[in-house]
């Protein structure tokens, strides 16, 4: 993973953390409660399987007929810009501004529905400040190899074109335009966004109070039914259900890679993120609903067959190299926390989590389809409390645990799942 961003770290206590969280849950309740006429469902007329999946998965949850919007795009997993404006955003919009007064909160993007977007073309100011970067890149480069230089002139402009490395890569990080097409769905409603970068998520509730551009109004949420397969969608469809029926069964599993460091100094990037994981554990082990709770802090991963029934998983880092760790049970719910696990859903070669994870049997995961940087991953403790207290629905977990929007972040699941739901009647 390339790090954290500095300058947009969130930096917290977990005993503050604890905190916001209670006071969250004392206001979310079952409030949300996401209902399935509320859903729109996203199918591709052009990619084999995904209107009839998108139909299954309707009947399935008795999402009404109308809910269903047919588009015309590519059935590769990355599209363009124009495409996604054209072909996506013009036709969700055109659905919405028709509806009547019916309320949608959720939109399903189907097997078929590309997964990332690329990046325009730079144009405008930003080509400009490129070219400017190039030009002068290459005038350093080219002077420094003419001719003899006294150590201390070649030493300056080495150091000169070091820098200027460092000021053209913060500055593409800056303008990154790549996104998953969830990620930028979430925003459909809102004409008008800067592309570069991430957006914070006003659901987010340790971002409560700071000035953010977006507000509640602007976000729709987004949740992928998605796999290598057909079949493999069929499967997490049912799962799904199967657990929500008969409660989710099975240990939780929790991979960090230092031990606990306590709560008593602030914590920002991978150890912020490491000590998150660290309080899922303990929400998994509060709520009494797990077989058991395994915690790794040794760093060194859970080894091939390692974890036997698993409902519950988080941990981190093995870059595209998913370990077979896991026998996953029915409805298990997990993500790991590394660089592009959510970069395809089909390749047939590539290893990246969310894949392997499909392929091995867990019913719901998230991940980046490219650099997301540690803080824009879901909020582990967060996320796996609203999950464990039954309430709310999968996407609506992951919305409220979720720091960013236009971004990376993919999740992948029945956005209506709630594994526990059978403890919360």
């Amino acid at each position: 993973m390339g790090g954290y961003v500095s300058g947009n770290r969130l930096v917290a206590t977990g005993l503050a953390l604890g905190i916001l969280l209670a006071l969250l849950l004392v206001r979310v309740g079952s409030a949300m409660a996401l209902d399935p006429d509320e859903i729109l469902v996203l199918a591709n007329k052009n990619a084999s399987e995904s209107v009839g999946l998108a139909r299954f998965y309707m009947e399935q949850r008795n999402i009404p007929e109308e809910n269903l919007l047919t588009l015309w795009i590519t059935d590769r997993e990355t599209c363009t810009r124009e495409a996604y404006l054209k072909k996506v955003v013009k036709p969700v919009q055109r659905y919405l501004d028709g509806k009547h007064g019916k309320k949608i909160r959720c939109l399903v993007t189907m097997y078929g529905i590309p997964l990332k977007i690329a990046p325009p073309e730079p144009e405008g100011q930003e080509a400009l400040i490129l070219d400017q970067f190039e030009k002068e890149k290459q005038h350093l480069a080219a002077f420094l190899g003419e001719g003899k230089k006294s150590p201390e002139e070649s030493a300056a402009l080495t150091a000169r074109l070091t820098k200027l490395d460092r000021e053209l890569s913060s500055f593409k990080q800056q303008n990154d335009k790549w996104a998953s097409l969830d990620s930028e769905l979430s925003l459909v409603t809102k004409d008008d966004y800067p592309l570069g970068f991430w957006l914070a998520n006003p659901f987010y509730p340790l971002f409560k109070g700071q000035m953010i551009p977006l507000e509640k109004k602007d976000i729709t949420m987004v949740c992928r039914l998605d796999g290598p397969d057909a079949q493999t969608v069929k499967r997490v469809i049912l799962d799904s259900i199967h657990a929500e029926e008969n409660g989710l069964a099975g240990k939780a599993y929790f991979d960090a890679r230092w031990p606990d460091p306590g709560n008593d100094k602030p914590l920002s990037g991978y150890a912020l993120n490491d000590k998150l994981i660290h309080l899922a554990a303990g929400v998994a082990e509060a709520s009494g609903l797990t077989r058991g709770v395994v915690t790794d802090d040794t760093g060194r991963l859970f080894q091939p067959g390692e974890c036997p029934d698993a409902a519950l998983y988080c941990g981190w880092y093995s870059l595209a190299n998913y370990v077979d760790a896991f026998a996953w049970n029915r409805g298990a719910v997990g993500f790991h926390v590394a660089s592009s696990e959510c970069a395809t859903l089909k390749s047939g070669t590539s290893n990246v989590w969310c894949k392997r994870m499909l392929e091995k049997g867990i019913a719901a995961t998230v991940g980046p389809v490219g650099e997301p940087y540690v803080q824009s991953f879901p909020n582990a403790e967060i996320f796996f409390k609203l999950l464990c207290d039954g309430y709310l629905t999968l996407v609506e977990c992951y919305y409220v645990s979720l720091p960013y929007v236009s971004w990376k972040m993919v999740l992948v699941g029945d956005p209506l799942y709630r594994p526990y739901k059978k403890f919360r009647k």
